[in-house]
């Protein structure tokens, strides 16, 4: 989804004309596949951001494109909501200069945005769901104003015919009803990139969605969403609503979500681009002019357009990319179960034991999606963004274990070892997983500082409720300046 489309109405001579051409492309991916085309030999891994804008009062702030406009950098974008931006960090080695030179580029990067933003009056802000937002913040006028989100929008409530409907039970219920899309800009994310092979393109997705519960326990950032304390990753099943293309008489047909997990290991990138021409209609059947036979034949890699758009309006938790560079086509997982913040050092560490466990996952000789249904790995998920760190979760060879003794008996020195066999020292793993160590000791991520404080000034200032969630947001900000890991923040 990250290209501009026109605003326009799509008639059913477009939809056939996108379908035949969906399928032309993925004919040429399974041929390119079958003559292994793709880019391996320097894989890079990748990171994207996203944030909320807030004013002084740590209020939403609707000026993303104003803000865009005093950061004059390519590497920032819009979202869906005014109130959030996107950057993209170049990407680059795992071990290219070490952790310390990722990280200063990246605070660079946001120190840079931040001290334009400010001059527009607005402040970045890095967490999952930005707790001063209420819902009267997310209805069609905080719509970002590039016509691909309203098209989208458009699209999505033509297939739903209804408003969407929003239920999280949690430690409070929330109940409502939403006429946009636009909920889903509450959801802001960390995505990690990581180039793969064709060949290890399976291990690789097959270990990432094992260990996506596991992640967000860990990192869980998102307790709150309009008011109300709910999921400790709120993120997880608010975003699976926001964007539901299916009124419940679909659903109860068995027709799959967009937002979706999956329903079965893989044995190839293909079989994820077959389940997304063969189970989901188009949203935004744009046709582009290239054939892709053609260009393959004549030499040339083709940008397979439209089954890449598709491929970016169905929200896999790790989705597949194809993407051209230089020339030349590549294979990444894009892993997407992550919350923003709460600082690059926490941001930088669960990147780290993402990276080191897949790799050493993927190394195991009997892989761990061959002893672990998939559907507990799904279960895992929901019940991490559930009850985040203190959640239980299933592995093979420990049953139901609470997840912070799972990391530290078990996956911790893994992820160490899977870095070791990517090139990285114990000197630069030991800071980065040395961070997922503590927050397994003290039991604290982003979600329990959020919940603690809140209800520390809730009790102690006599304010009313959204007060005491602006007050926790400032400090928040505050902290999240300092760079110091969320397990380390106190609550005074």
């Amino acid at each position: 989804m990250g290209r501009d489309v026109p605003a326009l109405v799509f008639t059913r001579d477009d939809r056939r004309r996108y379908r035949q051409k969906m399928q032309a492309c993925l004919d040429t991916f399974a041929q390119m596949l079958r003559e292994a085309r793709f880019e391996s030999e320097r894989p890079q891994v990748g990171l994207e951001i996203e944030l909320n804008l807030v004013d002084e009062a740590a209020e939403p702030a609707m000026r993303n494109t104003d803000v865009l406009e005093a950061i004059a950098d390519p590497a920032w974008a819009t979202e869906l909501g005014r109130f959030n931006l996107e950057i993209n960090i170049p990407p680059r080695t795992l071990t290219a200069g070490g952790p310390d030179a990722w990280e200063q580029e990246i605070r660079d990067a946001l120190n840079h945005a931040e001290q334009r933003a400010s001059g527009v009056g607005a402040h970045l802000a890095m967490i999952g769901i930005l707790p001063t937002l209420r819902q009267r913040d997310v209805g069609e006028a905080a719509l970002s104003e590039n016509p691909r989100y309203r098209l989208l929008n458009e699209q999505v409530f033509a297939a739903r015919g209804e408003d969407l409907r929003i239920a999280v039970d949690g430690v409070e219920r929330l109940r409502t009803y939403a006429d946009t899309i636009t909920p889903e800009a509450a959801c802001t994310s960390t995505q990690f990139h990581l180039q793969v092979s064709p060949g290890e393109f399976a291990g690789y997705w097959n270990a990432a969605q094992a260990i996506a519960g596991v992640q967000v326990a860990l990192a869980a950032n998102s307790p709150f969403l309009f008011g109300k304390e709910l999921w400790r990753e709120t993120r997880i099943p608010l975003f699976e609503q926001a964007t539901d293309t299916r009124p419940e008489e679909i659903k109860v047909q068995g027709v799959r979500p967009r937002v979706w997990f999956g329903e079965r290991w893989i044995n190839s990138v293909f079989d994820l681009f077959e389940e997304n021409v063969r189970y989901f209609p188009a949203l935004l059947p744009l046709c582009d002019e290239e054939d892709p036979h053609q260009t393959l034949d004549g030499g040339d890699t083709p940008e397979l357009a439209e089954l890449t758009l598709h491929n970016g309006t169905i929200y896999r938790w790790n989705r597949p990319v194809y993407a051209v560079s230089h020339g030349k086509p590549h294979l990444r997982v894009e892993n997407r179960v992550l919350p923003a913040g709460p600082t690059v050092a926490d941001v930088l560490a669960n990147g780290a034991f993402y990276y080191g466990l897949t790799r050493a996952l993927v190394d195991e000789e009997r892989p761990v999606w061959s002893r672990m249904s998939f559907q507990a790995a799904e279960d895992n998920l929901h019940a991490a963004a559930r009850h985040g760190i203190d959640a239980l979760l299933y592995w093979p060879g420990m049953g139901e274990v609470p997840v912070a003794e799972l990391v530290l008996r078990r996956l911790l020195p893994m992820a160490h070892r899977g870095l070791e066999r990517s090139g990285m020292d114990s000197a630069w793993r030991e800071p980065l997983l040395g961070i997922i160590e503590q927050r397994c000791i003290t039991g604290r991520n982003g979600a329990v500082w959020q919940v603690e404080t809140y209800h520390r000034i809730d009790s102690t200032n006599r304010v009313d409720h959204h007060e005491a969630l602006r007050l926790m947001t400032q400090q928040y900000i505050d902290y999240m300046h300092l760079n110091a890991p969320a397990h380390t923040w106190p609550v005074d």
